[in-house]
């Protein structure tokens, strides 16, 4: 009997600790973020690498980026009904393009890489068909698939097509089954929040953070979007902090170690 209490209690108790404890909850969300953000490091320089190498990209259908292994690599595909491989880019940890490796040799897709080729193709037809996906001007949708712990998703961000400008917001997520089929679609941020920075270093001046608020439509935490967006942005910012206020609880990122502290509101009034 002793056992069987201890064993209940040693499942129960880490429950309990997470309720009372709103940045243990948001770990999840920290995880996917971070996710994310390989992906779209692994394109923004795989892209940069592959185009300034291939030659056709006439032929070029499209690309998309995924973990294999420790290593992120950014895949380039034909236009075809079965499209081929056209080019590999290889990142470690540190996307060092200098240290990258660029394999141009045409090949077919892996098992692994025709299921996120099929959810990203079922993502962007839904994009092109469907008014819950909102275009604005002077940006221009990012497409990540992700496979991970035998769940299939697309996100989508939304990101500037100007300096100077971070973007959170006007972003989605779409689900799969095993099968790749489409299970469901929803938007994360029910706007779009444009927040300008630099600019001011020339009147001595450094802005230190941002901020923005959630609607309860969007939840209490975080994004994993929010997230990748200030880790792609950060540097360019270089903001110490961001901020997400929402009804109960401030998210506190730091954009210096790449942590998130969530304070419930009712301790943060007082």
């Amino acid at each position: 009997m002793k056992r069987t209490l201890f064993a209940l209690l040693t499942l129960i108790t880490p429950h309990i600790f997470a309720q009372d404890n709103p940045t243990e909850l948001a770990k999840p969300i920290v995880a996917e973020g971070k996710r994310l953000y390989r992906s779209e490091m692994a394109s923004w320089y795989g892209t940069d690498l592959f185009v300034e190498r291939y030659k056709d990209m006439a032929n070029v259908g499209g690309y998309f980026s995924y973990s294999d292994n420790g290593t992120e690599k950014c895949i380039f595909f034909s236009k075809a009904d079965n499209p081929k491989v056209l080019g590999t880019i290889s990142f470690d940890s540190t996307y060092n393009t200098r240290t990258a490796k660029t394999d141009l040799t045409q090949r077919e897709l892996t098992s692994a890489e025709v299921d996120l080729y099929a959810i990203r193709k079922i993502a962007l037809a839904e994009i092109n068909s469907d008014t819950l996906f909102k275009r604005y001007k002077n940006t221009n949708f990012n497409l990540i698939p992700l496979i991970n712990g035998g769940e299939k998703k697309v996100y989508v961000l939304t990101g500037p097509q100007q300096t100077g400008v971070v973007i959170f917001g006007n972003d989605y997520l779409l689900t799969f089954d095993n099968n790749n089929s489409l299970s469901g679609k929803k938007q994360l941020h029910k706007n779009i929040i444009s927040v300008s920075y630099g600019g001011k270093e020339q009147e001595g001046k450094t802005i230190e953070g941002a901020v923005h608020t959630h609607l309860p439509e969007t939840g209490d935490f975080i994004t994993a979007t929010d997230i990748c967006t200030l880790m792609l942005y950060e540097k360019f910012t270089k903001w110490k902090q961001h901020n997400v206020v929402s009804k109960n609880y401030l998210n506190i990122w730091n954009c210096l170690t790449d942590q998130l502290i969530v304070v419930p509101m009712r301790h943060h009034d007082k």
